[in-house]
């Protein structure tokens, strides 16, 4: 147990400057431009769609989280808000950037799930356009209701204070859970062992997104901290992390709740999401069999 927390502790510190740039260059982005890629959000009418799934690549779940509250004033179509789910990897990304190769792998990610989002958000808006005989687009009557998102948003980063302050914080706080996911990762690794393990995510199958995607669904950062962890120690493969991250949109789904107050209409938007992202791992996997 000693040489685990050691192991645990060495391994988890390495990463932290590497954590604490790529927040700082978030932050930064974040805190210049989130003001004006809210309004193209909810302004880019048919084209919003893509947009959204846009957005949603950028690290944190900022932009879901505002995506949810435009969604609940009827400003976005589902399809959007699909999109943007679908397009948000958390802290996927600086979880990524601080290991060797990381680079790589956050561009192939990237690369796949905007292509799901944009697929998925485009063909969810035309069916339901189709159902009820209408476009479901950008209703300019609802604009005025949503002028505060982003600052509901960094209500609780302290982007006020500034960049530093706030990168600084997320830094800690993703230290802290990554100190933790790796210890319990290390633990259960050493006493149920890695096979264990990997029948219980079903490593080697081609269903194992739909496990990886019930971690996902899990409304917090650590899913997704926990997710690349497992990615990054070959525990789940390329299929299962682009099911689990396509489906995880960090806070964003406890504020759909918040502010739309349907419950059945959320419910059917969250399974829709596990849907959409766990067959879309599903299909990668049985391409990646095809192609082998």
């Amino acid at each position: 147990m000693k040489e685990i927390i050691i192991d645990t502790i060495i391994d988890t510190t390495k990463l932290l400057p590497f954590l604490f740039i790529s927040y700082l260059i978030i932050e930064y982005i974040e805190h210049k431009s989130s003001k004006k890629l809210e309004k193209i959000l909810s302004t880019s009418g048919k084209y919003s769609t893509v947009v959204g799934a846009i957005l949603g690549c950028v690290p944190q779940c900022g932009f879901s989280i505002t995506a949810s509250n435009l969604y609940a004033s009827r400003v976005i179509s589902i399809g959007t808000l699909i999109a943007v789910f679908l397009a948000t990897s958390d802290e996927a990304i600086p979880v990524l950037l601080s290991h060797p190769q990381g680079g790589i792998e956050i561009l192939k990610i990237l690369a796949t799930k905007l292509i799901i989002a944009i697929i998925f958000g485009l063909l969810i808006d035309y069916v339901i356009s189709k159902i009820h005989n209408h476009k479901k687009g950008v209703n300019n009557e609802h604009l005025k209701d949503v002028g505060e998102h982003i600052h509901e948003i960094c209500s609780h980063c302290d982007c006020e204070h500034g960049i530093l302050k706030s990168a600084l914080k997320h830094t800690v706080e993703i230290f802290l859970f990554l100190l933790i996911v790796t210890f319990a990762l290390n633990t259960t690794i050493h006493f149920i062992g890695e096979e264990n393990l990997e029948k219980i995510l079903m490593s080697n199958n081609i269903f194992q997104p739909f496990i990886v995607g019930i971690i996902g669904l899990i409304p917090n950062c650590a899913s997704s901290v926990l997710l690349t962890k497992l990615y990054i120690s070959g525990n789940i493969n390329f299929a299962a992390i682009i099911a689990g991250l396509a489906v995880n949109s960090g806070l964003a789904t406890i504020v759909l709740f918040k502010s739309n107050k349907n419950i059945k209409e959320n419910i059917k938007i969250i399974s829709l999401l596990y849907l959409v992202g766990t067959f879309s791992g599903f299909l990668i996997n049985i391409f990646s069999l095809l192609i082998k």
